[in-house]
């Protein structure tokens, strides 16, 4: 299933443990992005439905996407009203790229484990070494368990901040 949210558990874990230091927006934003590849092929009936955008060539063209992406709304924003849910304006570059790098390469890892389509290391290389490497279920639960980790951990941050500034 394309844009599923199983991929954002892990982004999630990460920034609770580095949240000034990776966005979790342009985590999911990159992996979205890769997926409406998959969503473009299954809709016209395409196959590879995981094609060149879950390479690690192609998901380099996401991050750098991503970016740009980031760069231009904050430029329009800066000149016209936009709105700010997530407080995406505050993001630094160094965020959005680490956020964008980690949600893309971490979108191919995990997709080369479940599906037999992909072809990660192409053009250097046709074989997905990872396909089947843990059962499907299992990955989907750790992907649910670093989510419930990194919510918690977020959430734990937040109530600290929020007592320490109560004092």
């Amino acid at each position: 299933m394309p844009v599923t949210p199983f991929h954002f558990g892990p982004g999630a874990v990460l920034h609770a443990l580095a949240p000034k230091h990776i966005s979790f927006l342009a985590y999911c934003s990159a992996n979205v992005l890769i997926d409406i590849e998959s969503l473009y092929n299954l809709i016209n009936r395409r196959e590879p439905v995981h094609a060149f955008f879950h390479t690690y060539v192609g998901a380099t063209l996401v991050i750098v996407g991503t970016f740009a992406l980031f760069v231009a709304l904050r430029w329009f924003a800066n000149r016209y009203w936009l709105p700010n849910p997530f407080d995406w304006r505050r993001l630094t570059m160094r965020q959005v790229g680490v956020g964008a790098a980690l949600g893309a390469y971490s979108h191919v890892l995990l997709d080369s484990v479940m599906h037999s389509d992909i072809r990660p290391l192409a053009p250097v290389s046709i074989d997905n070494v990872l396909l089947g490497i843990i059962s499907l279920s299992a990955l989907h639960w750790w992907c649910i368990a670093l989510g419930i980790v990194g919510l918690a951990g977020v959430g734990a941050r937040r109530l600290i901040a929020g007592s320490k500034s109560a004092a």
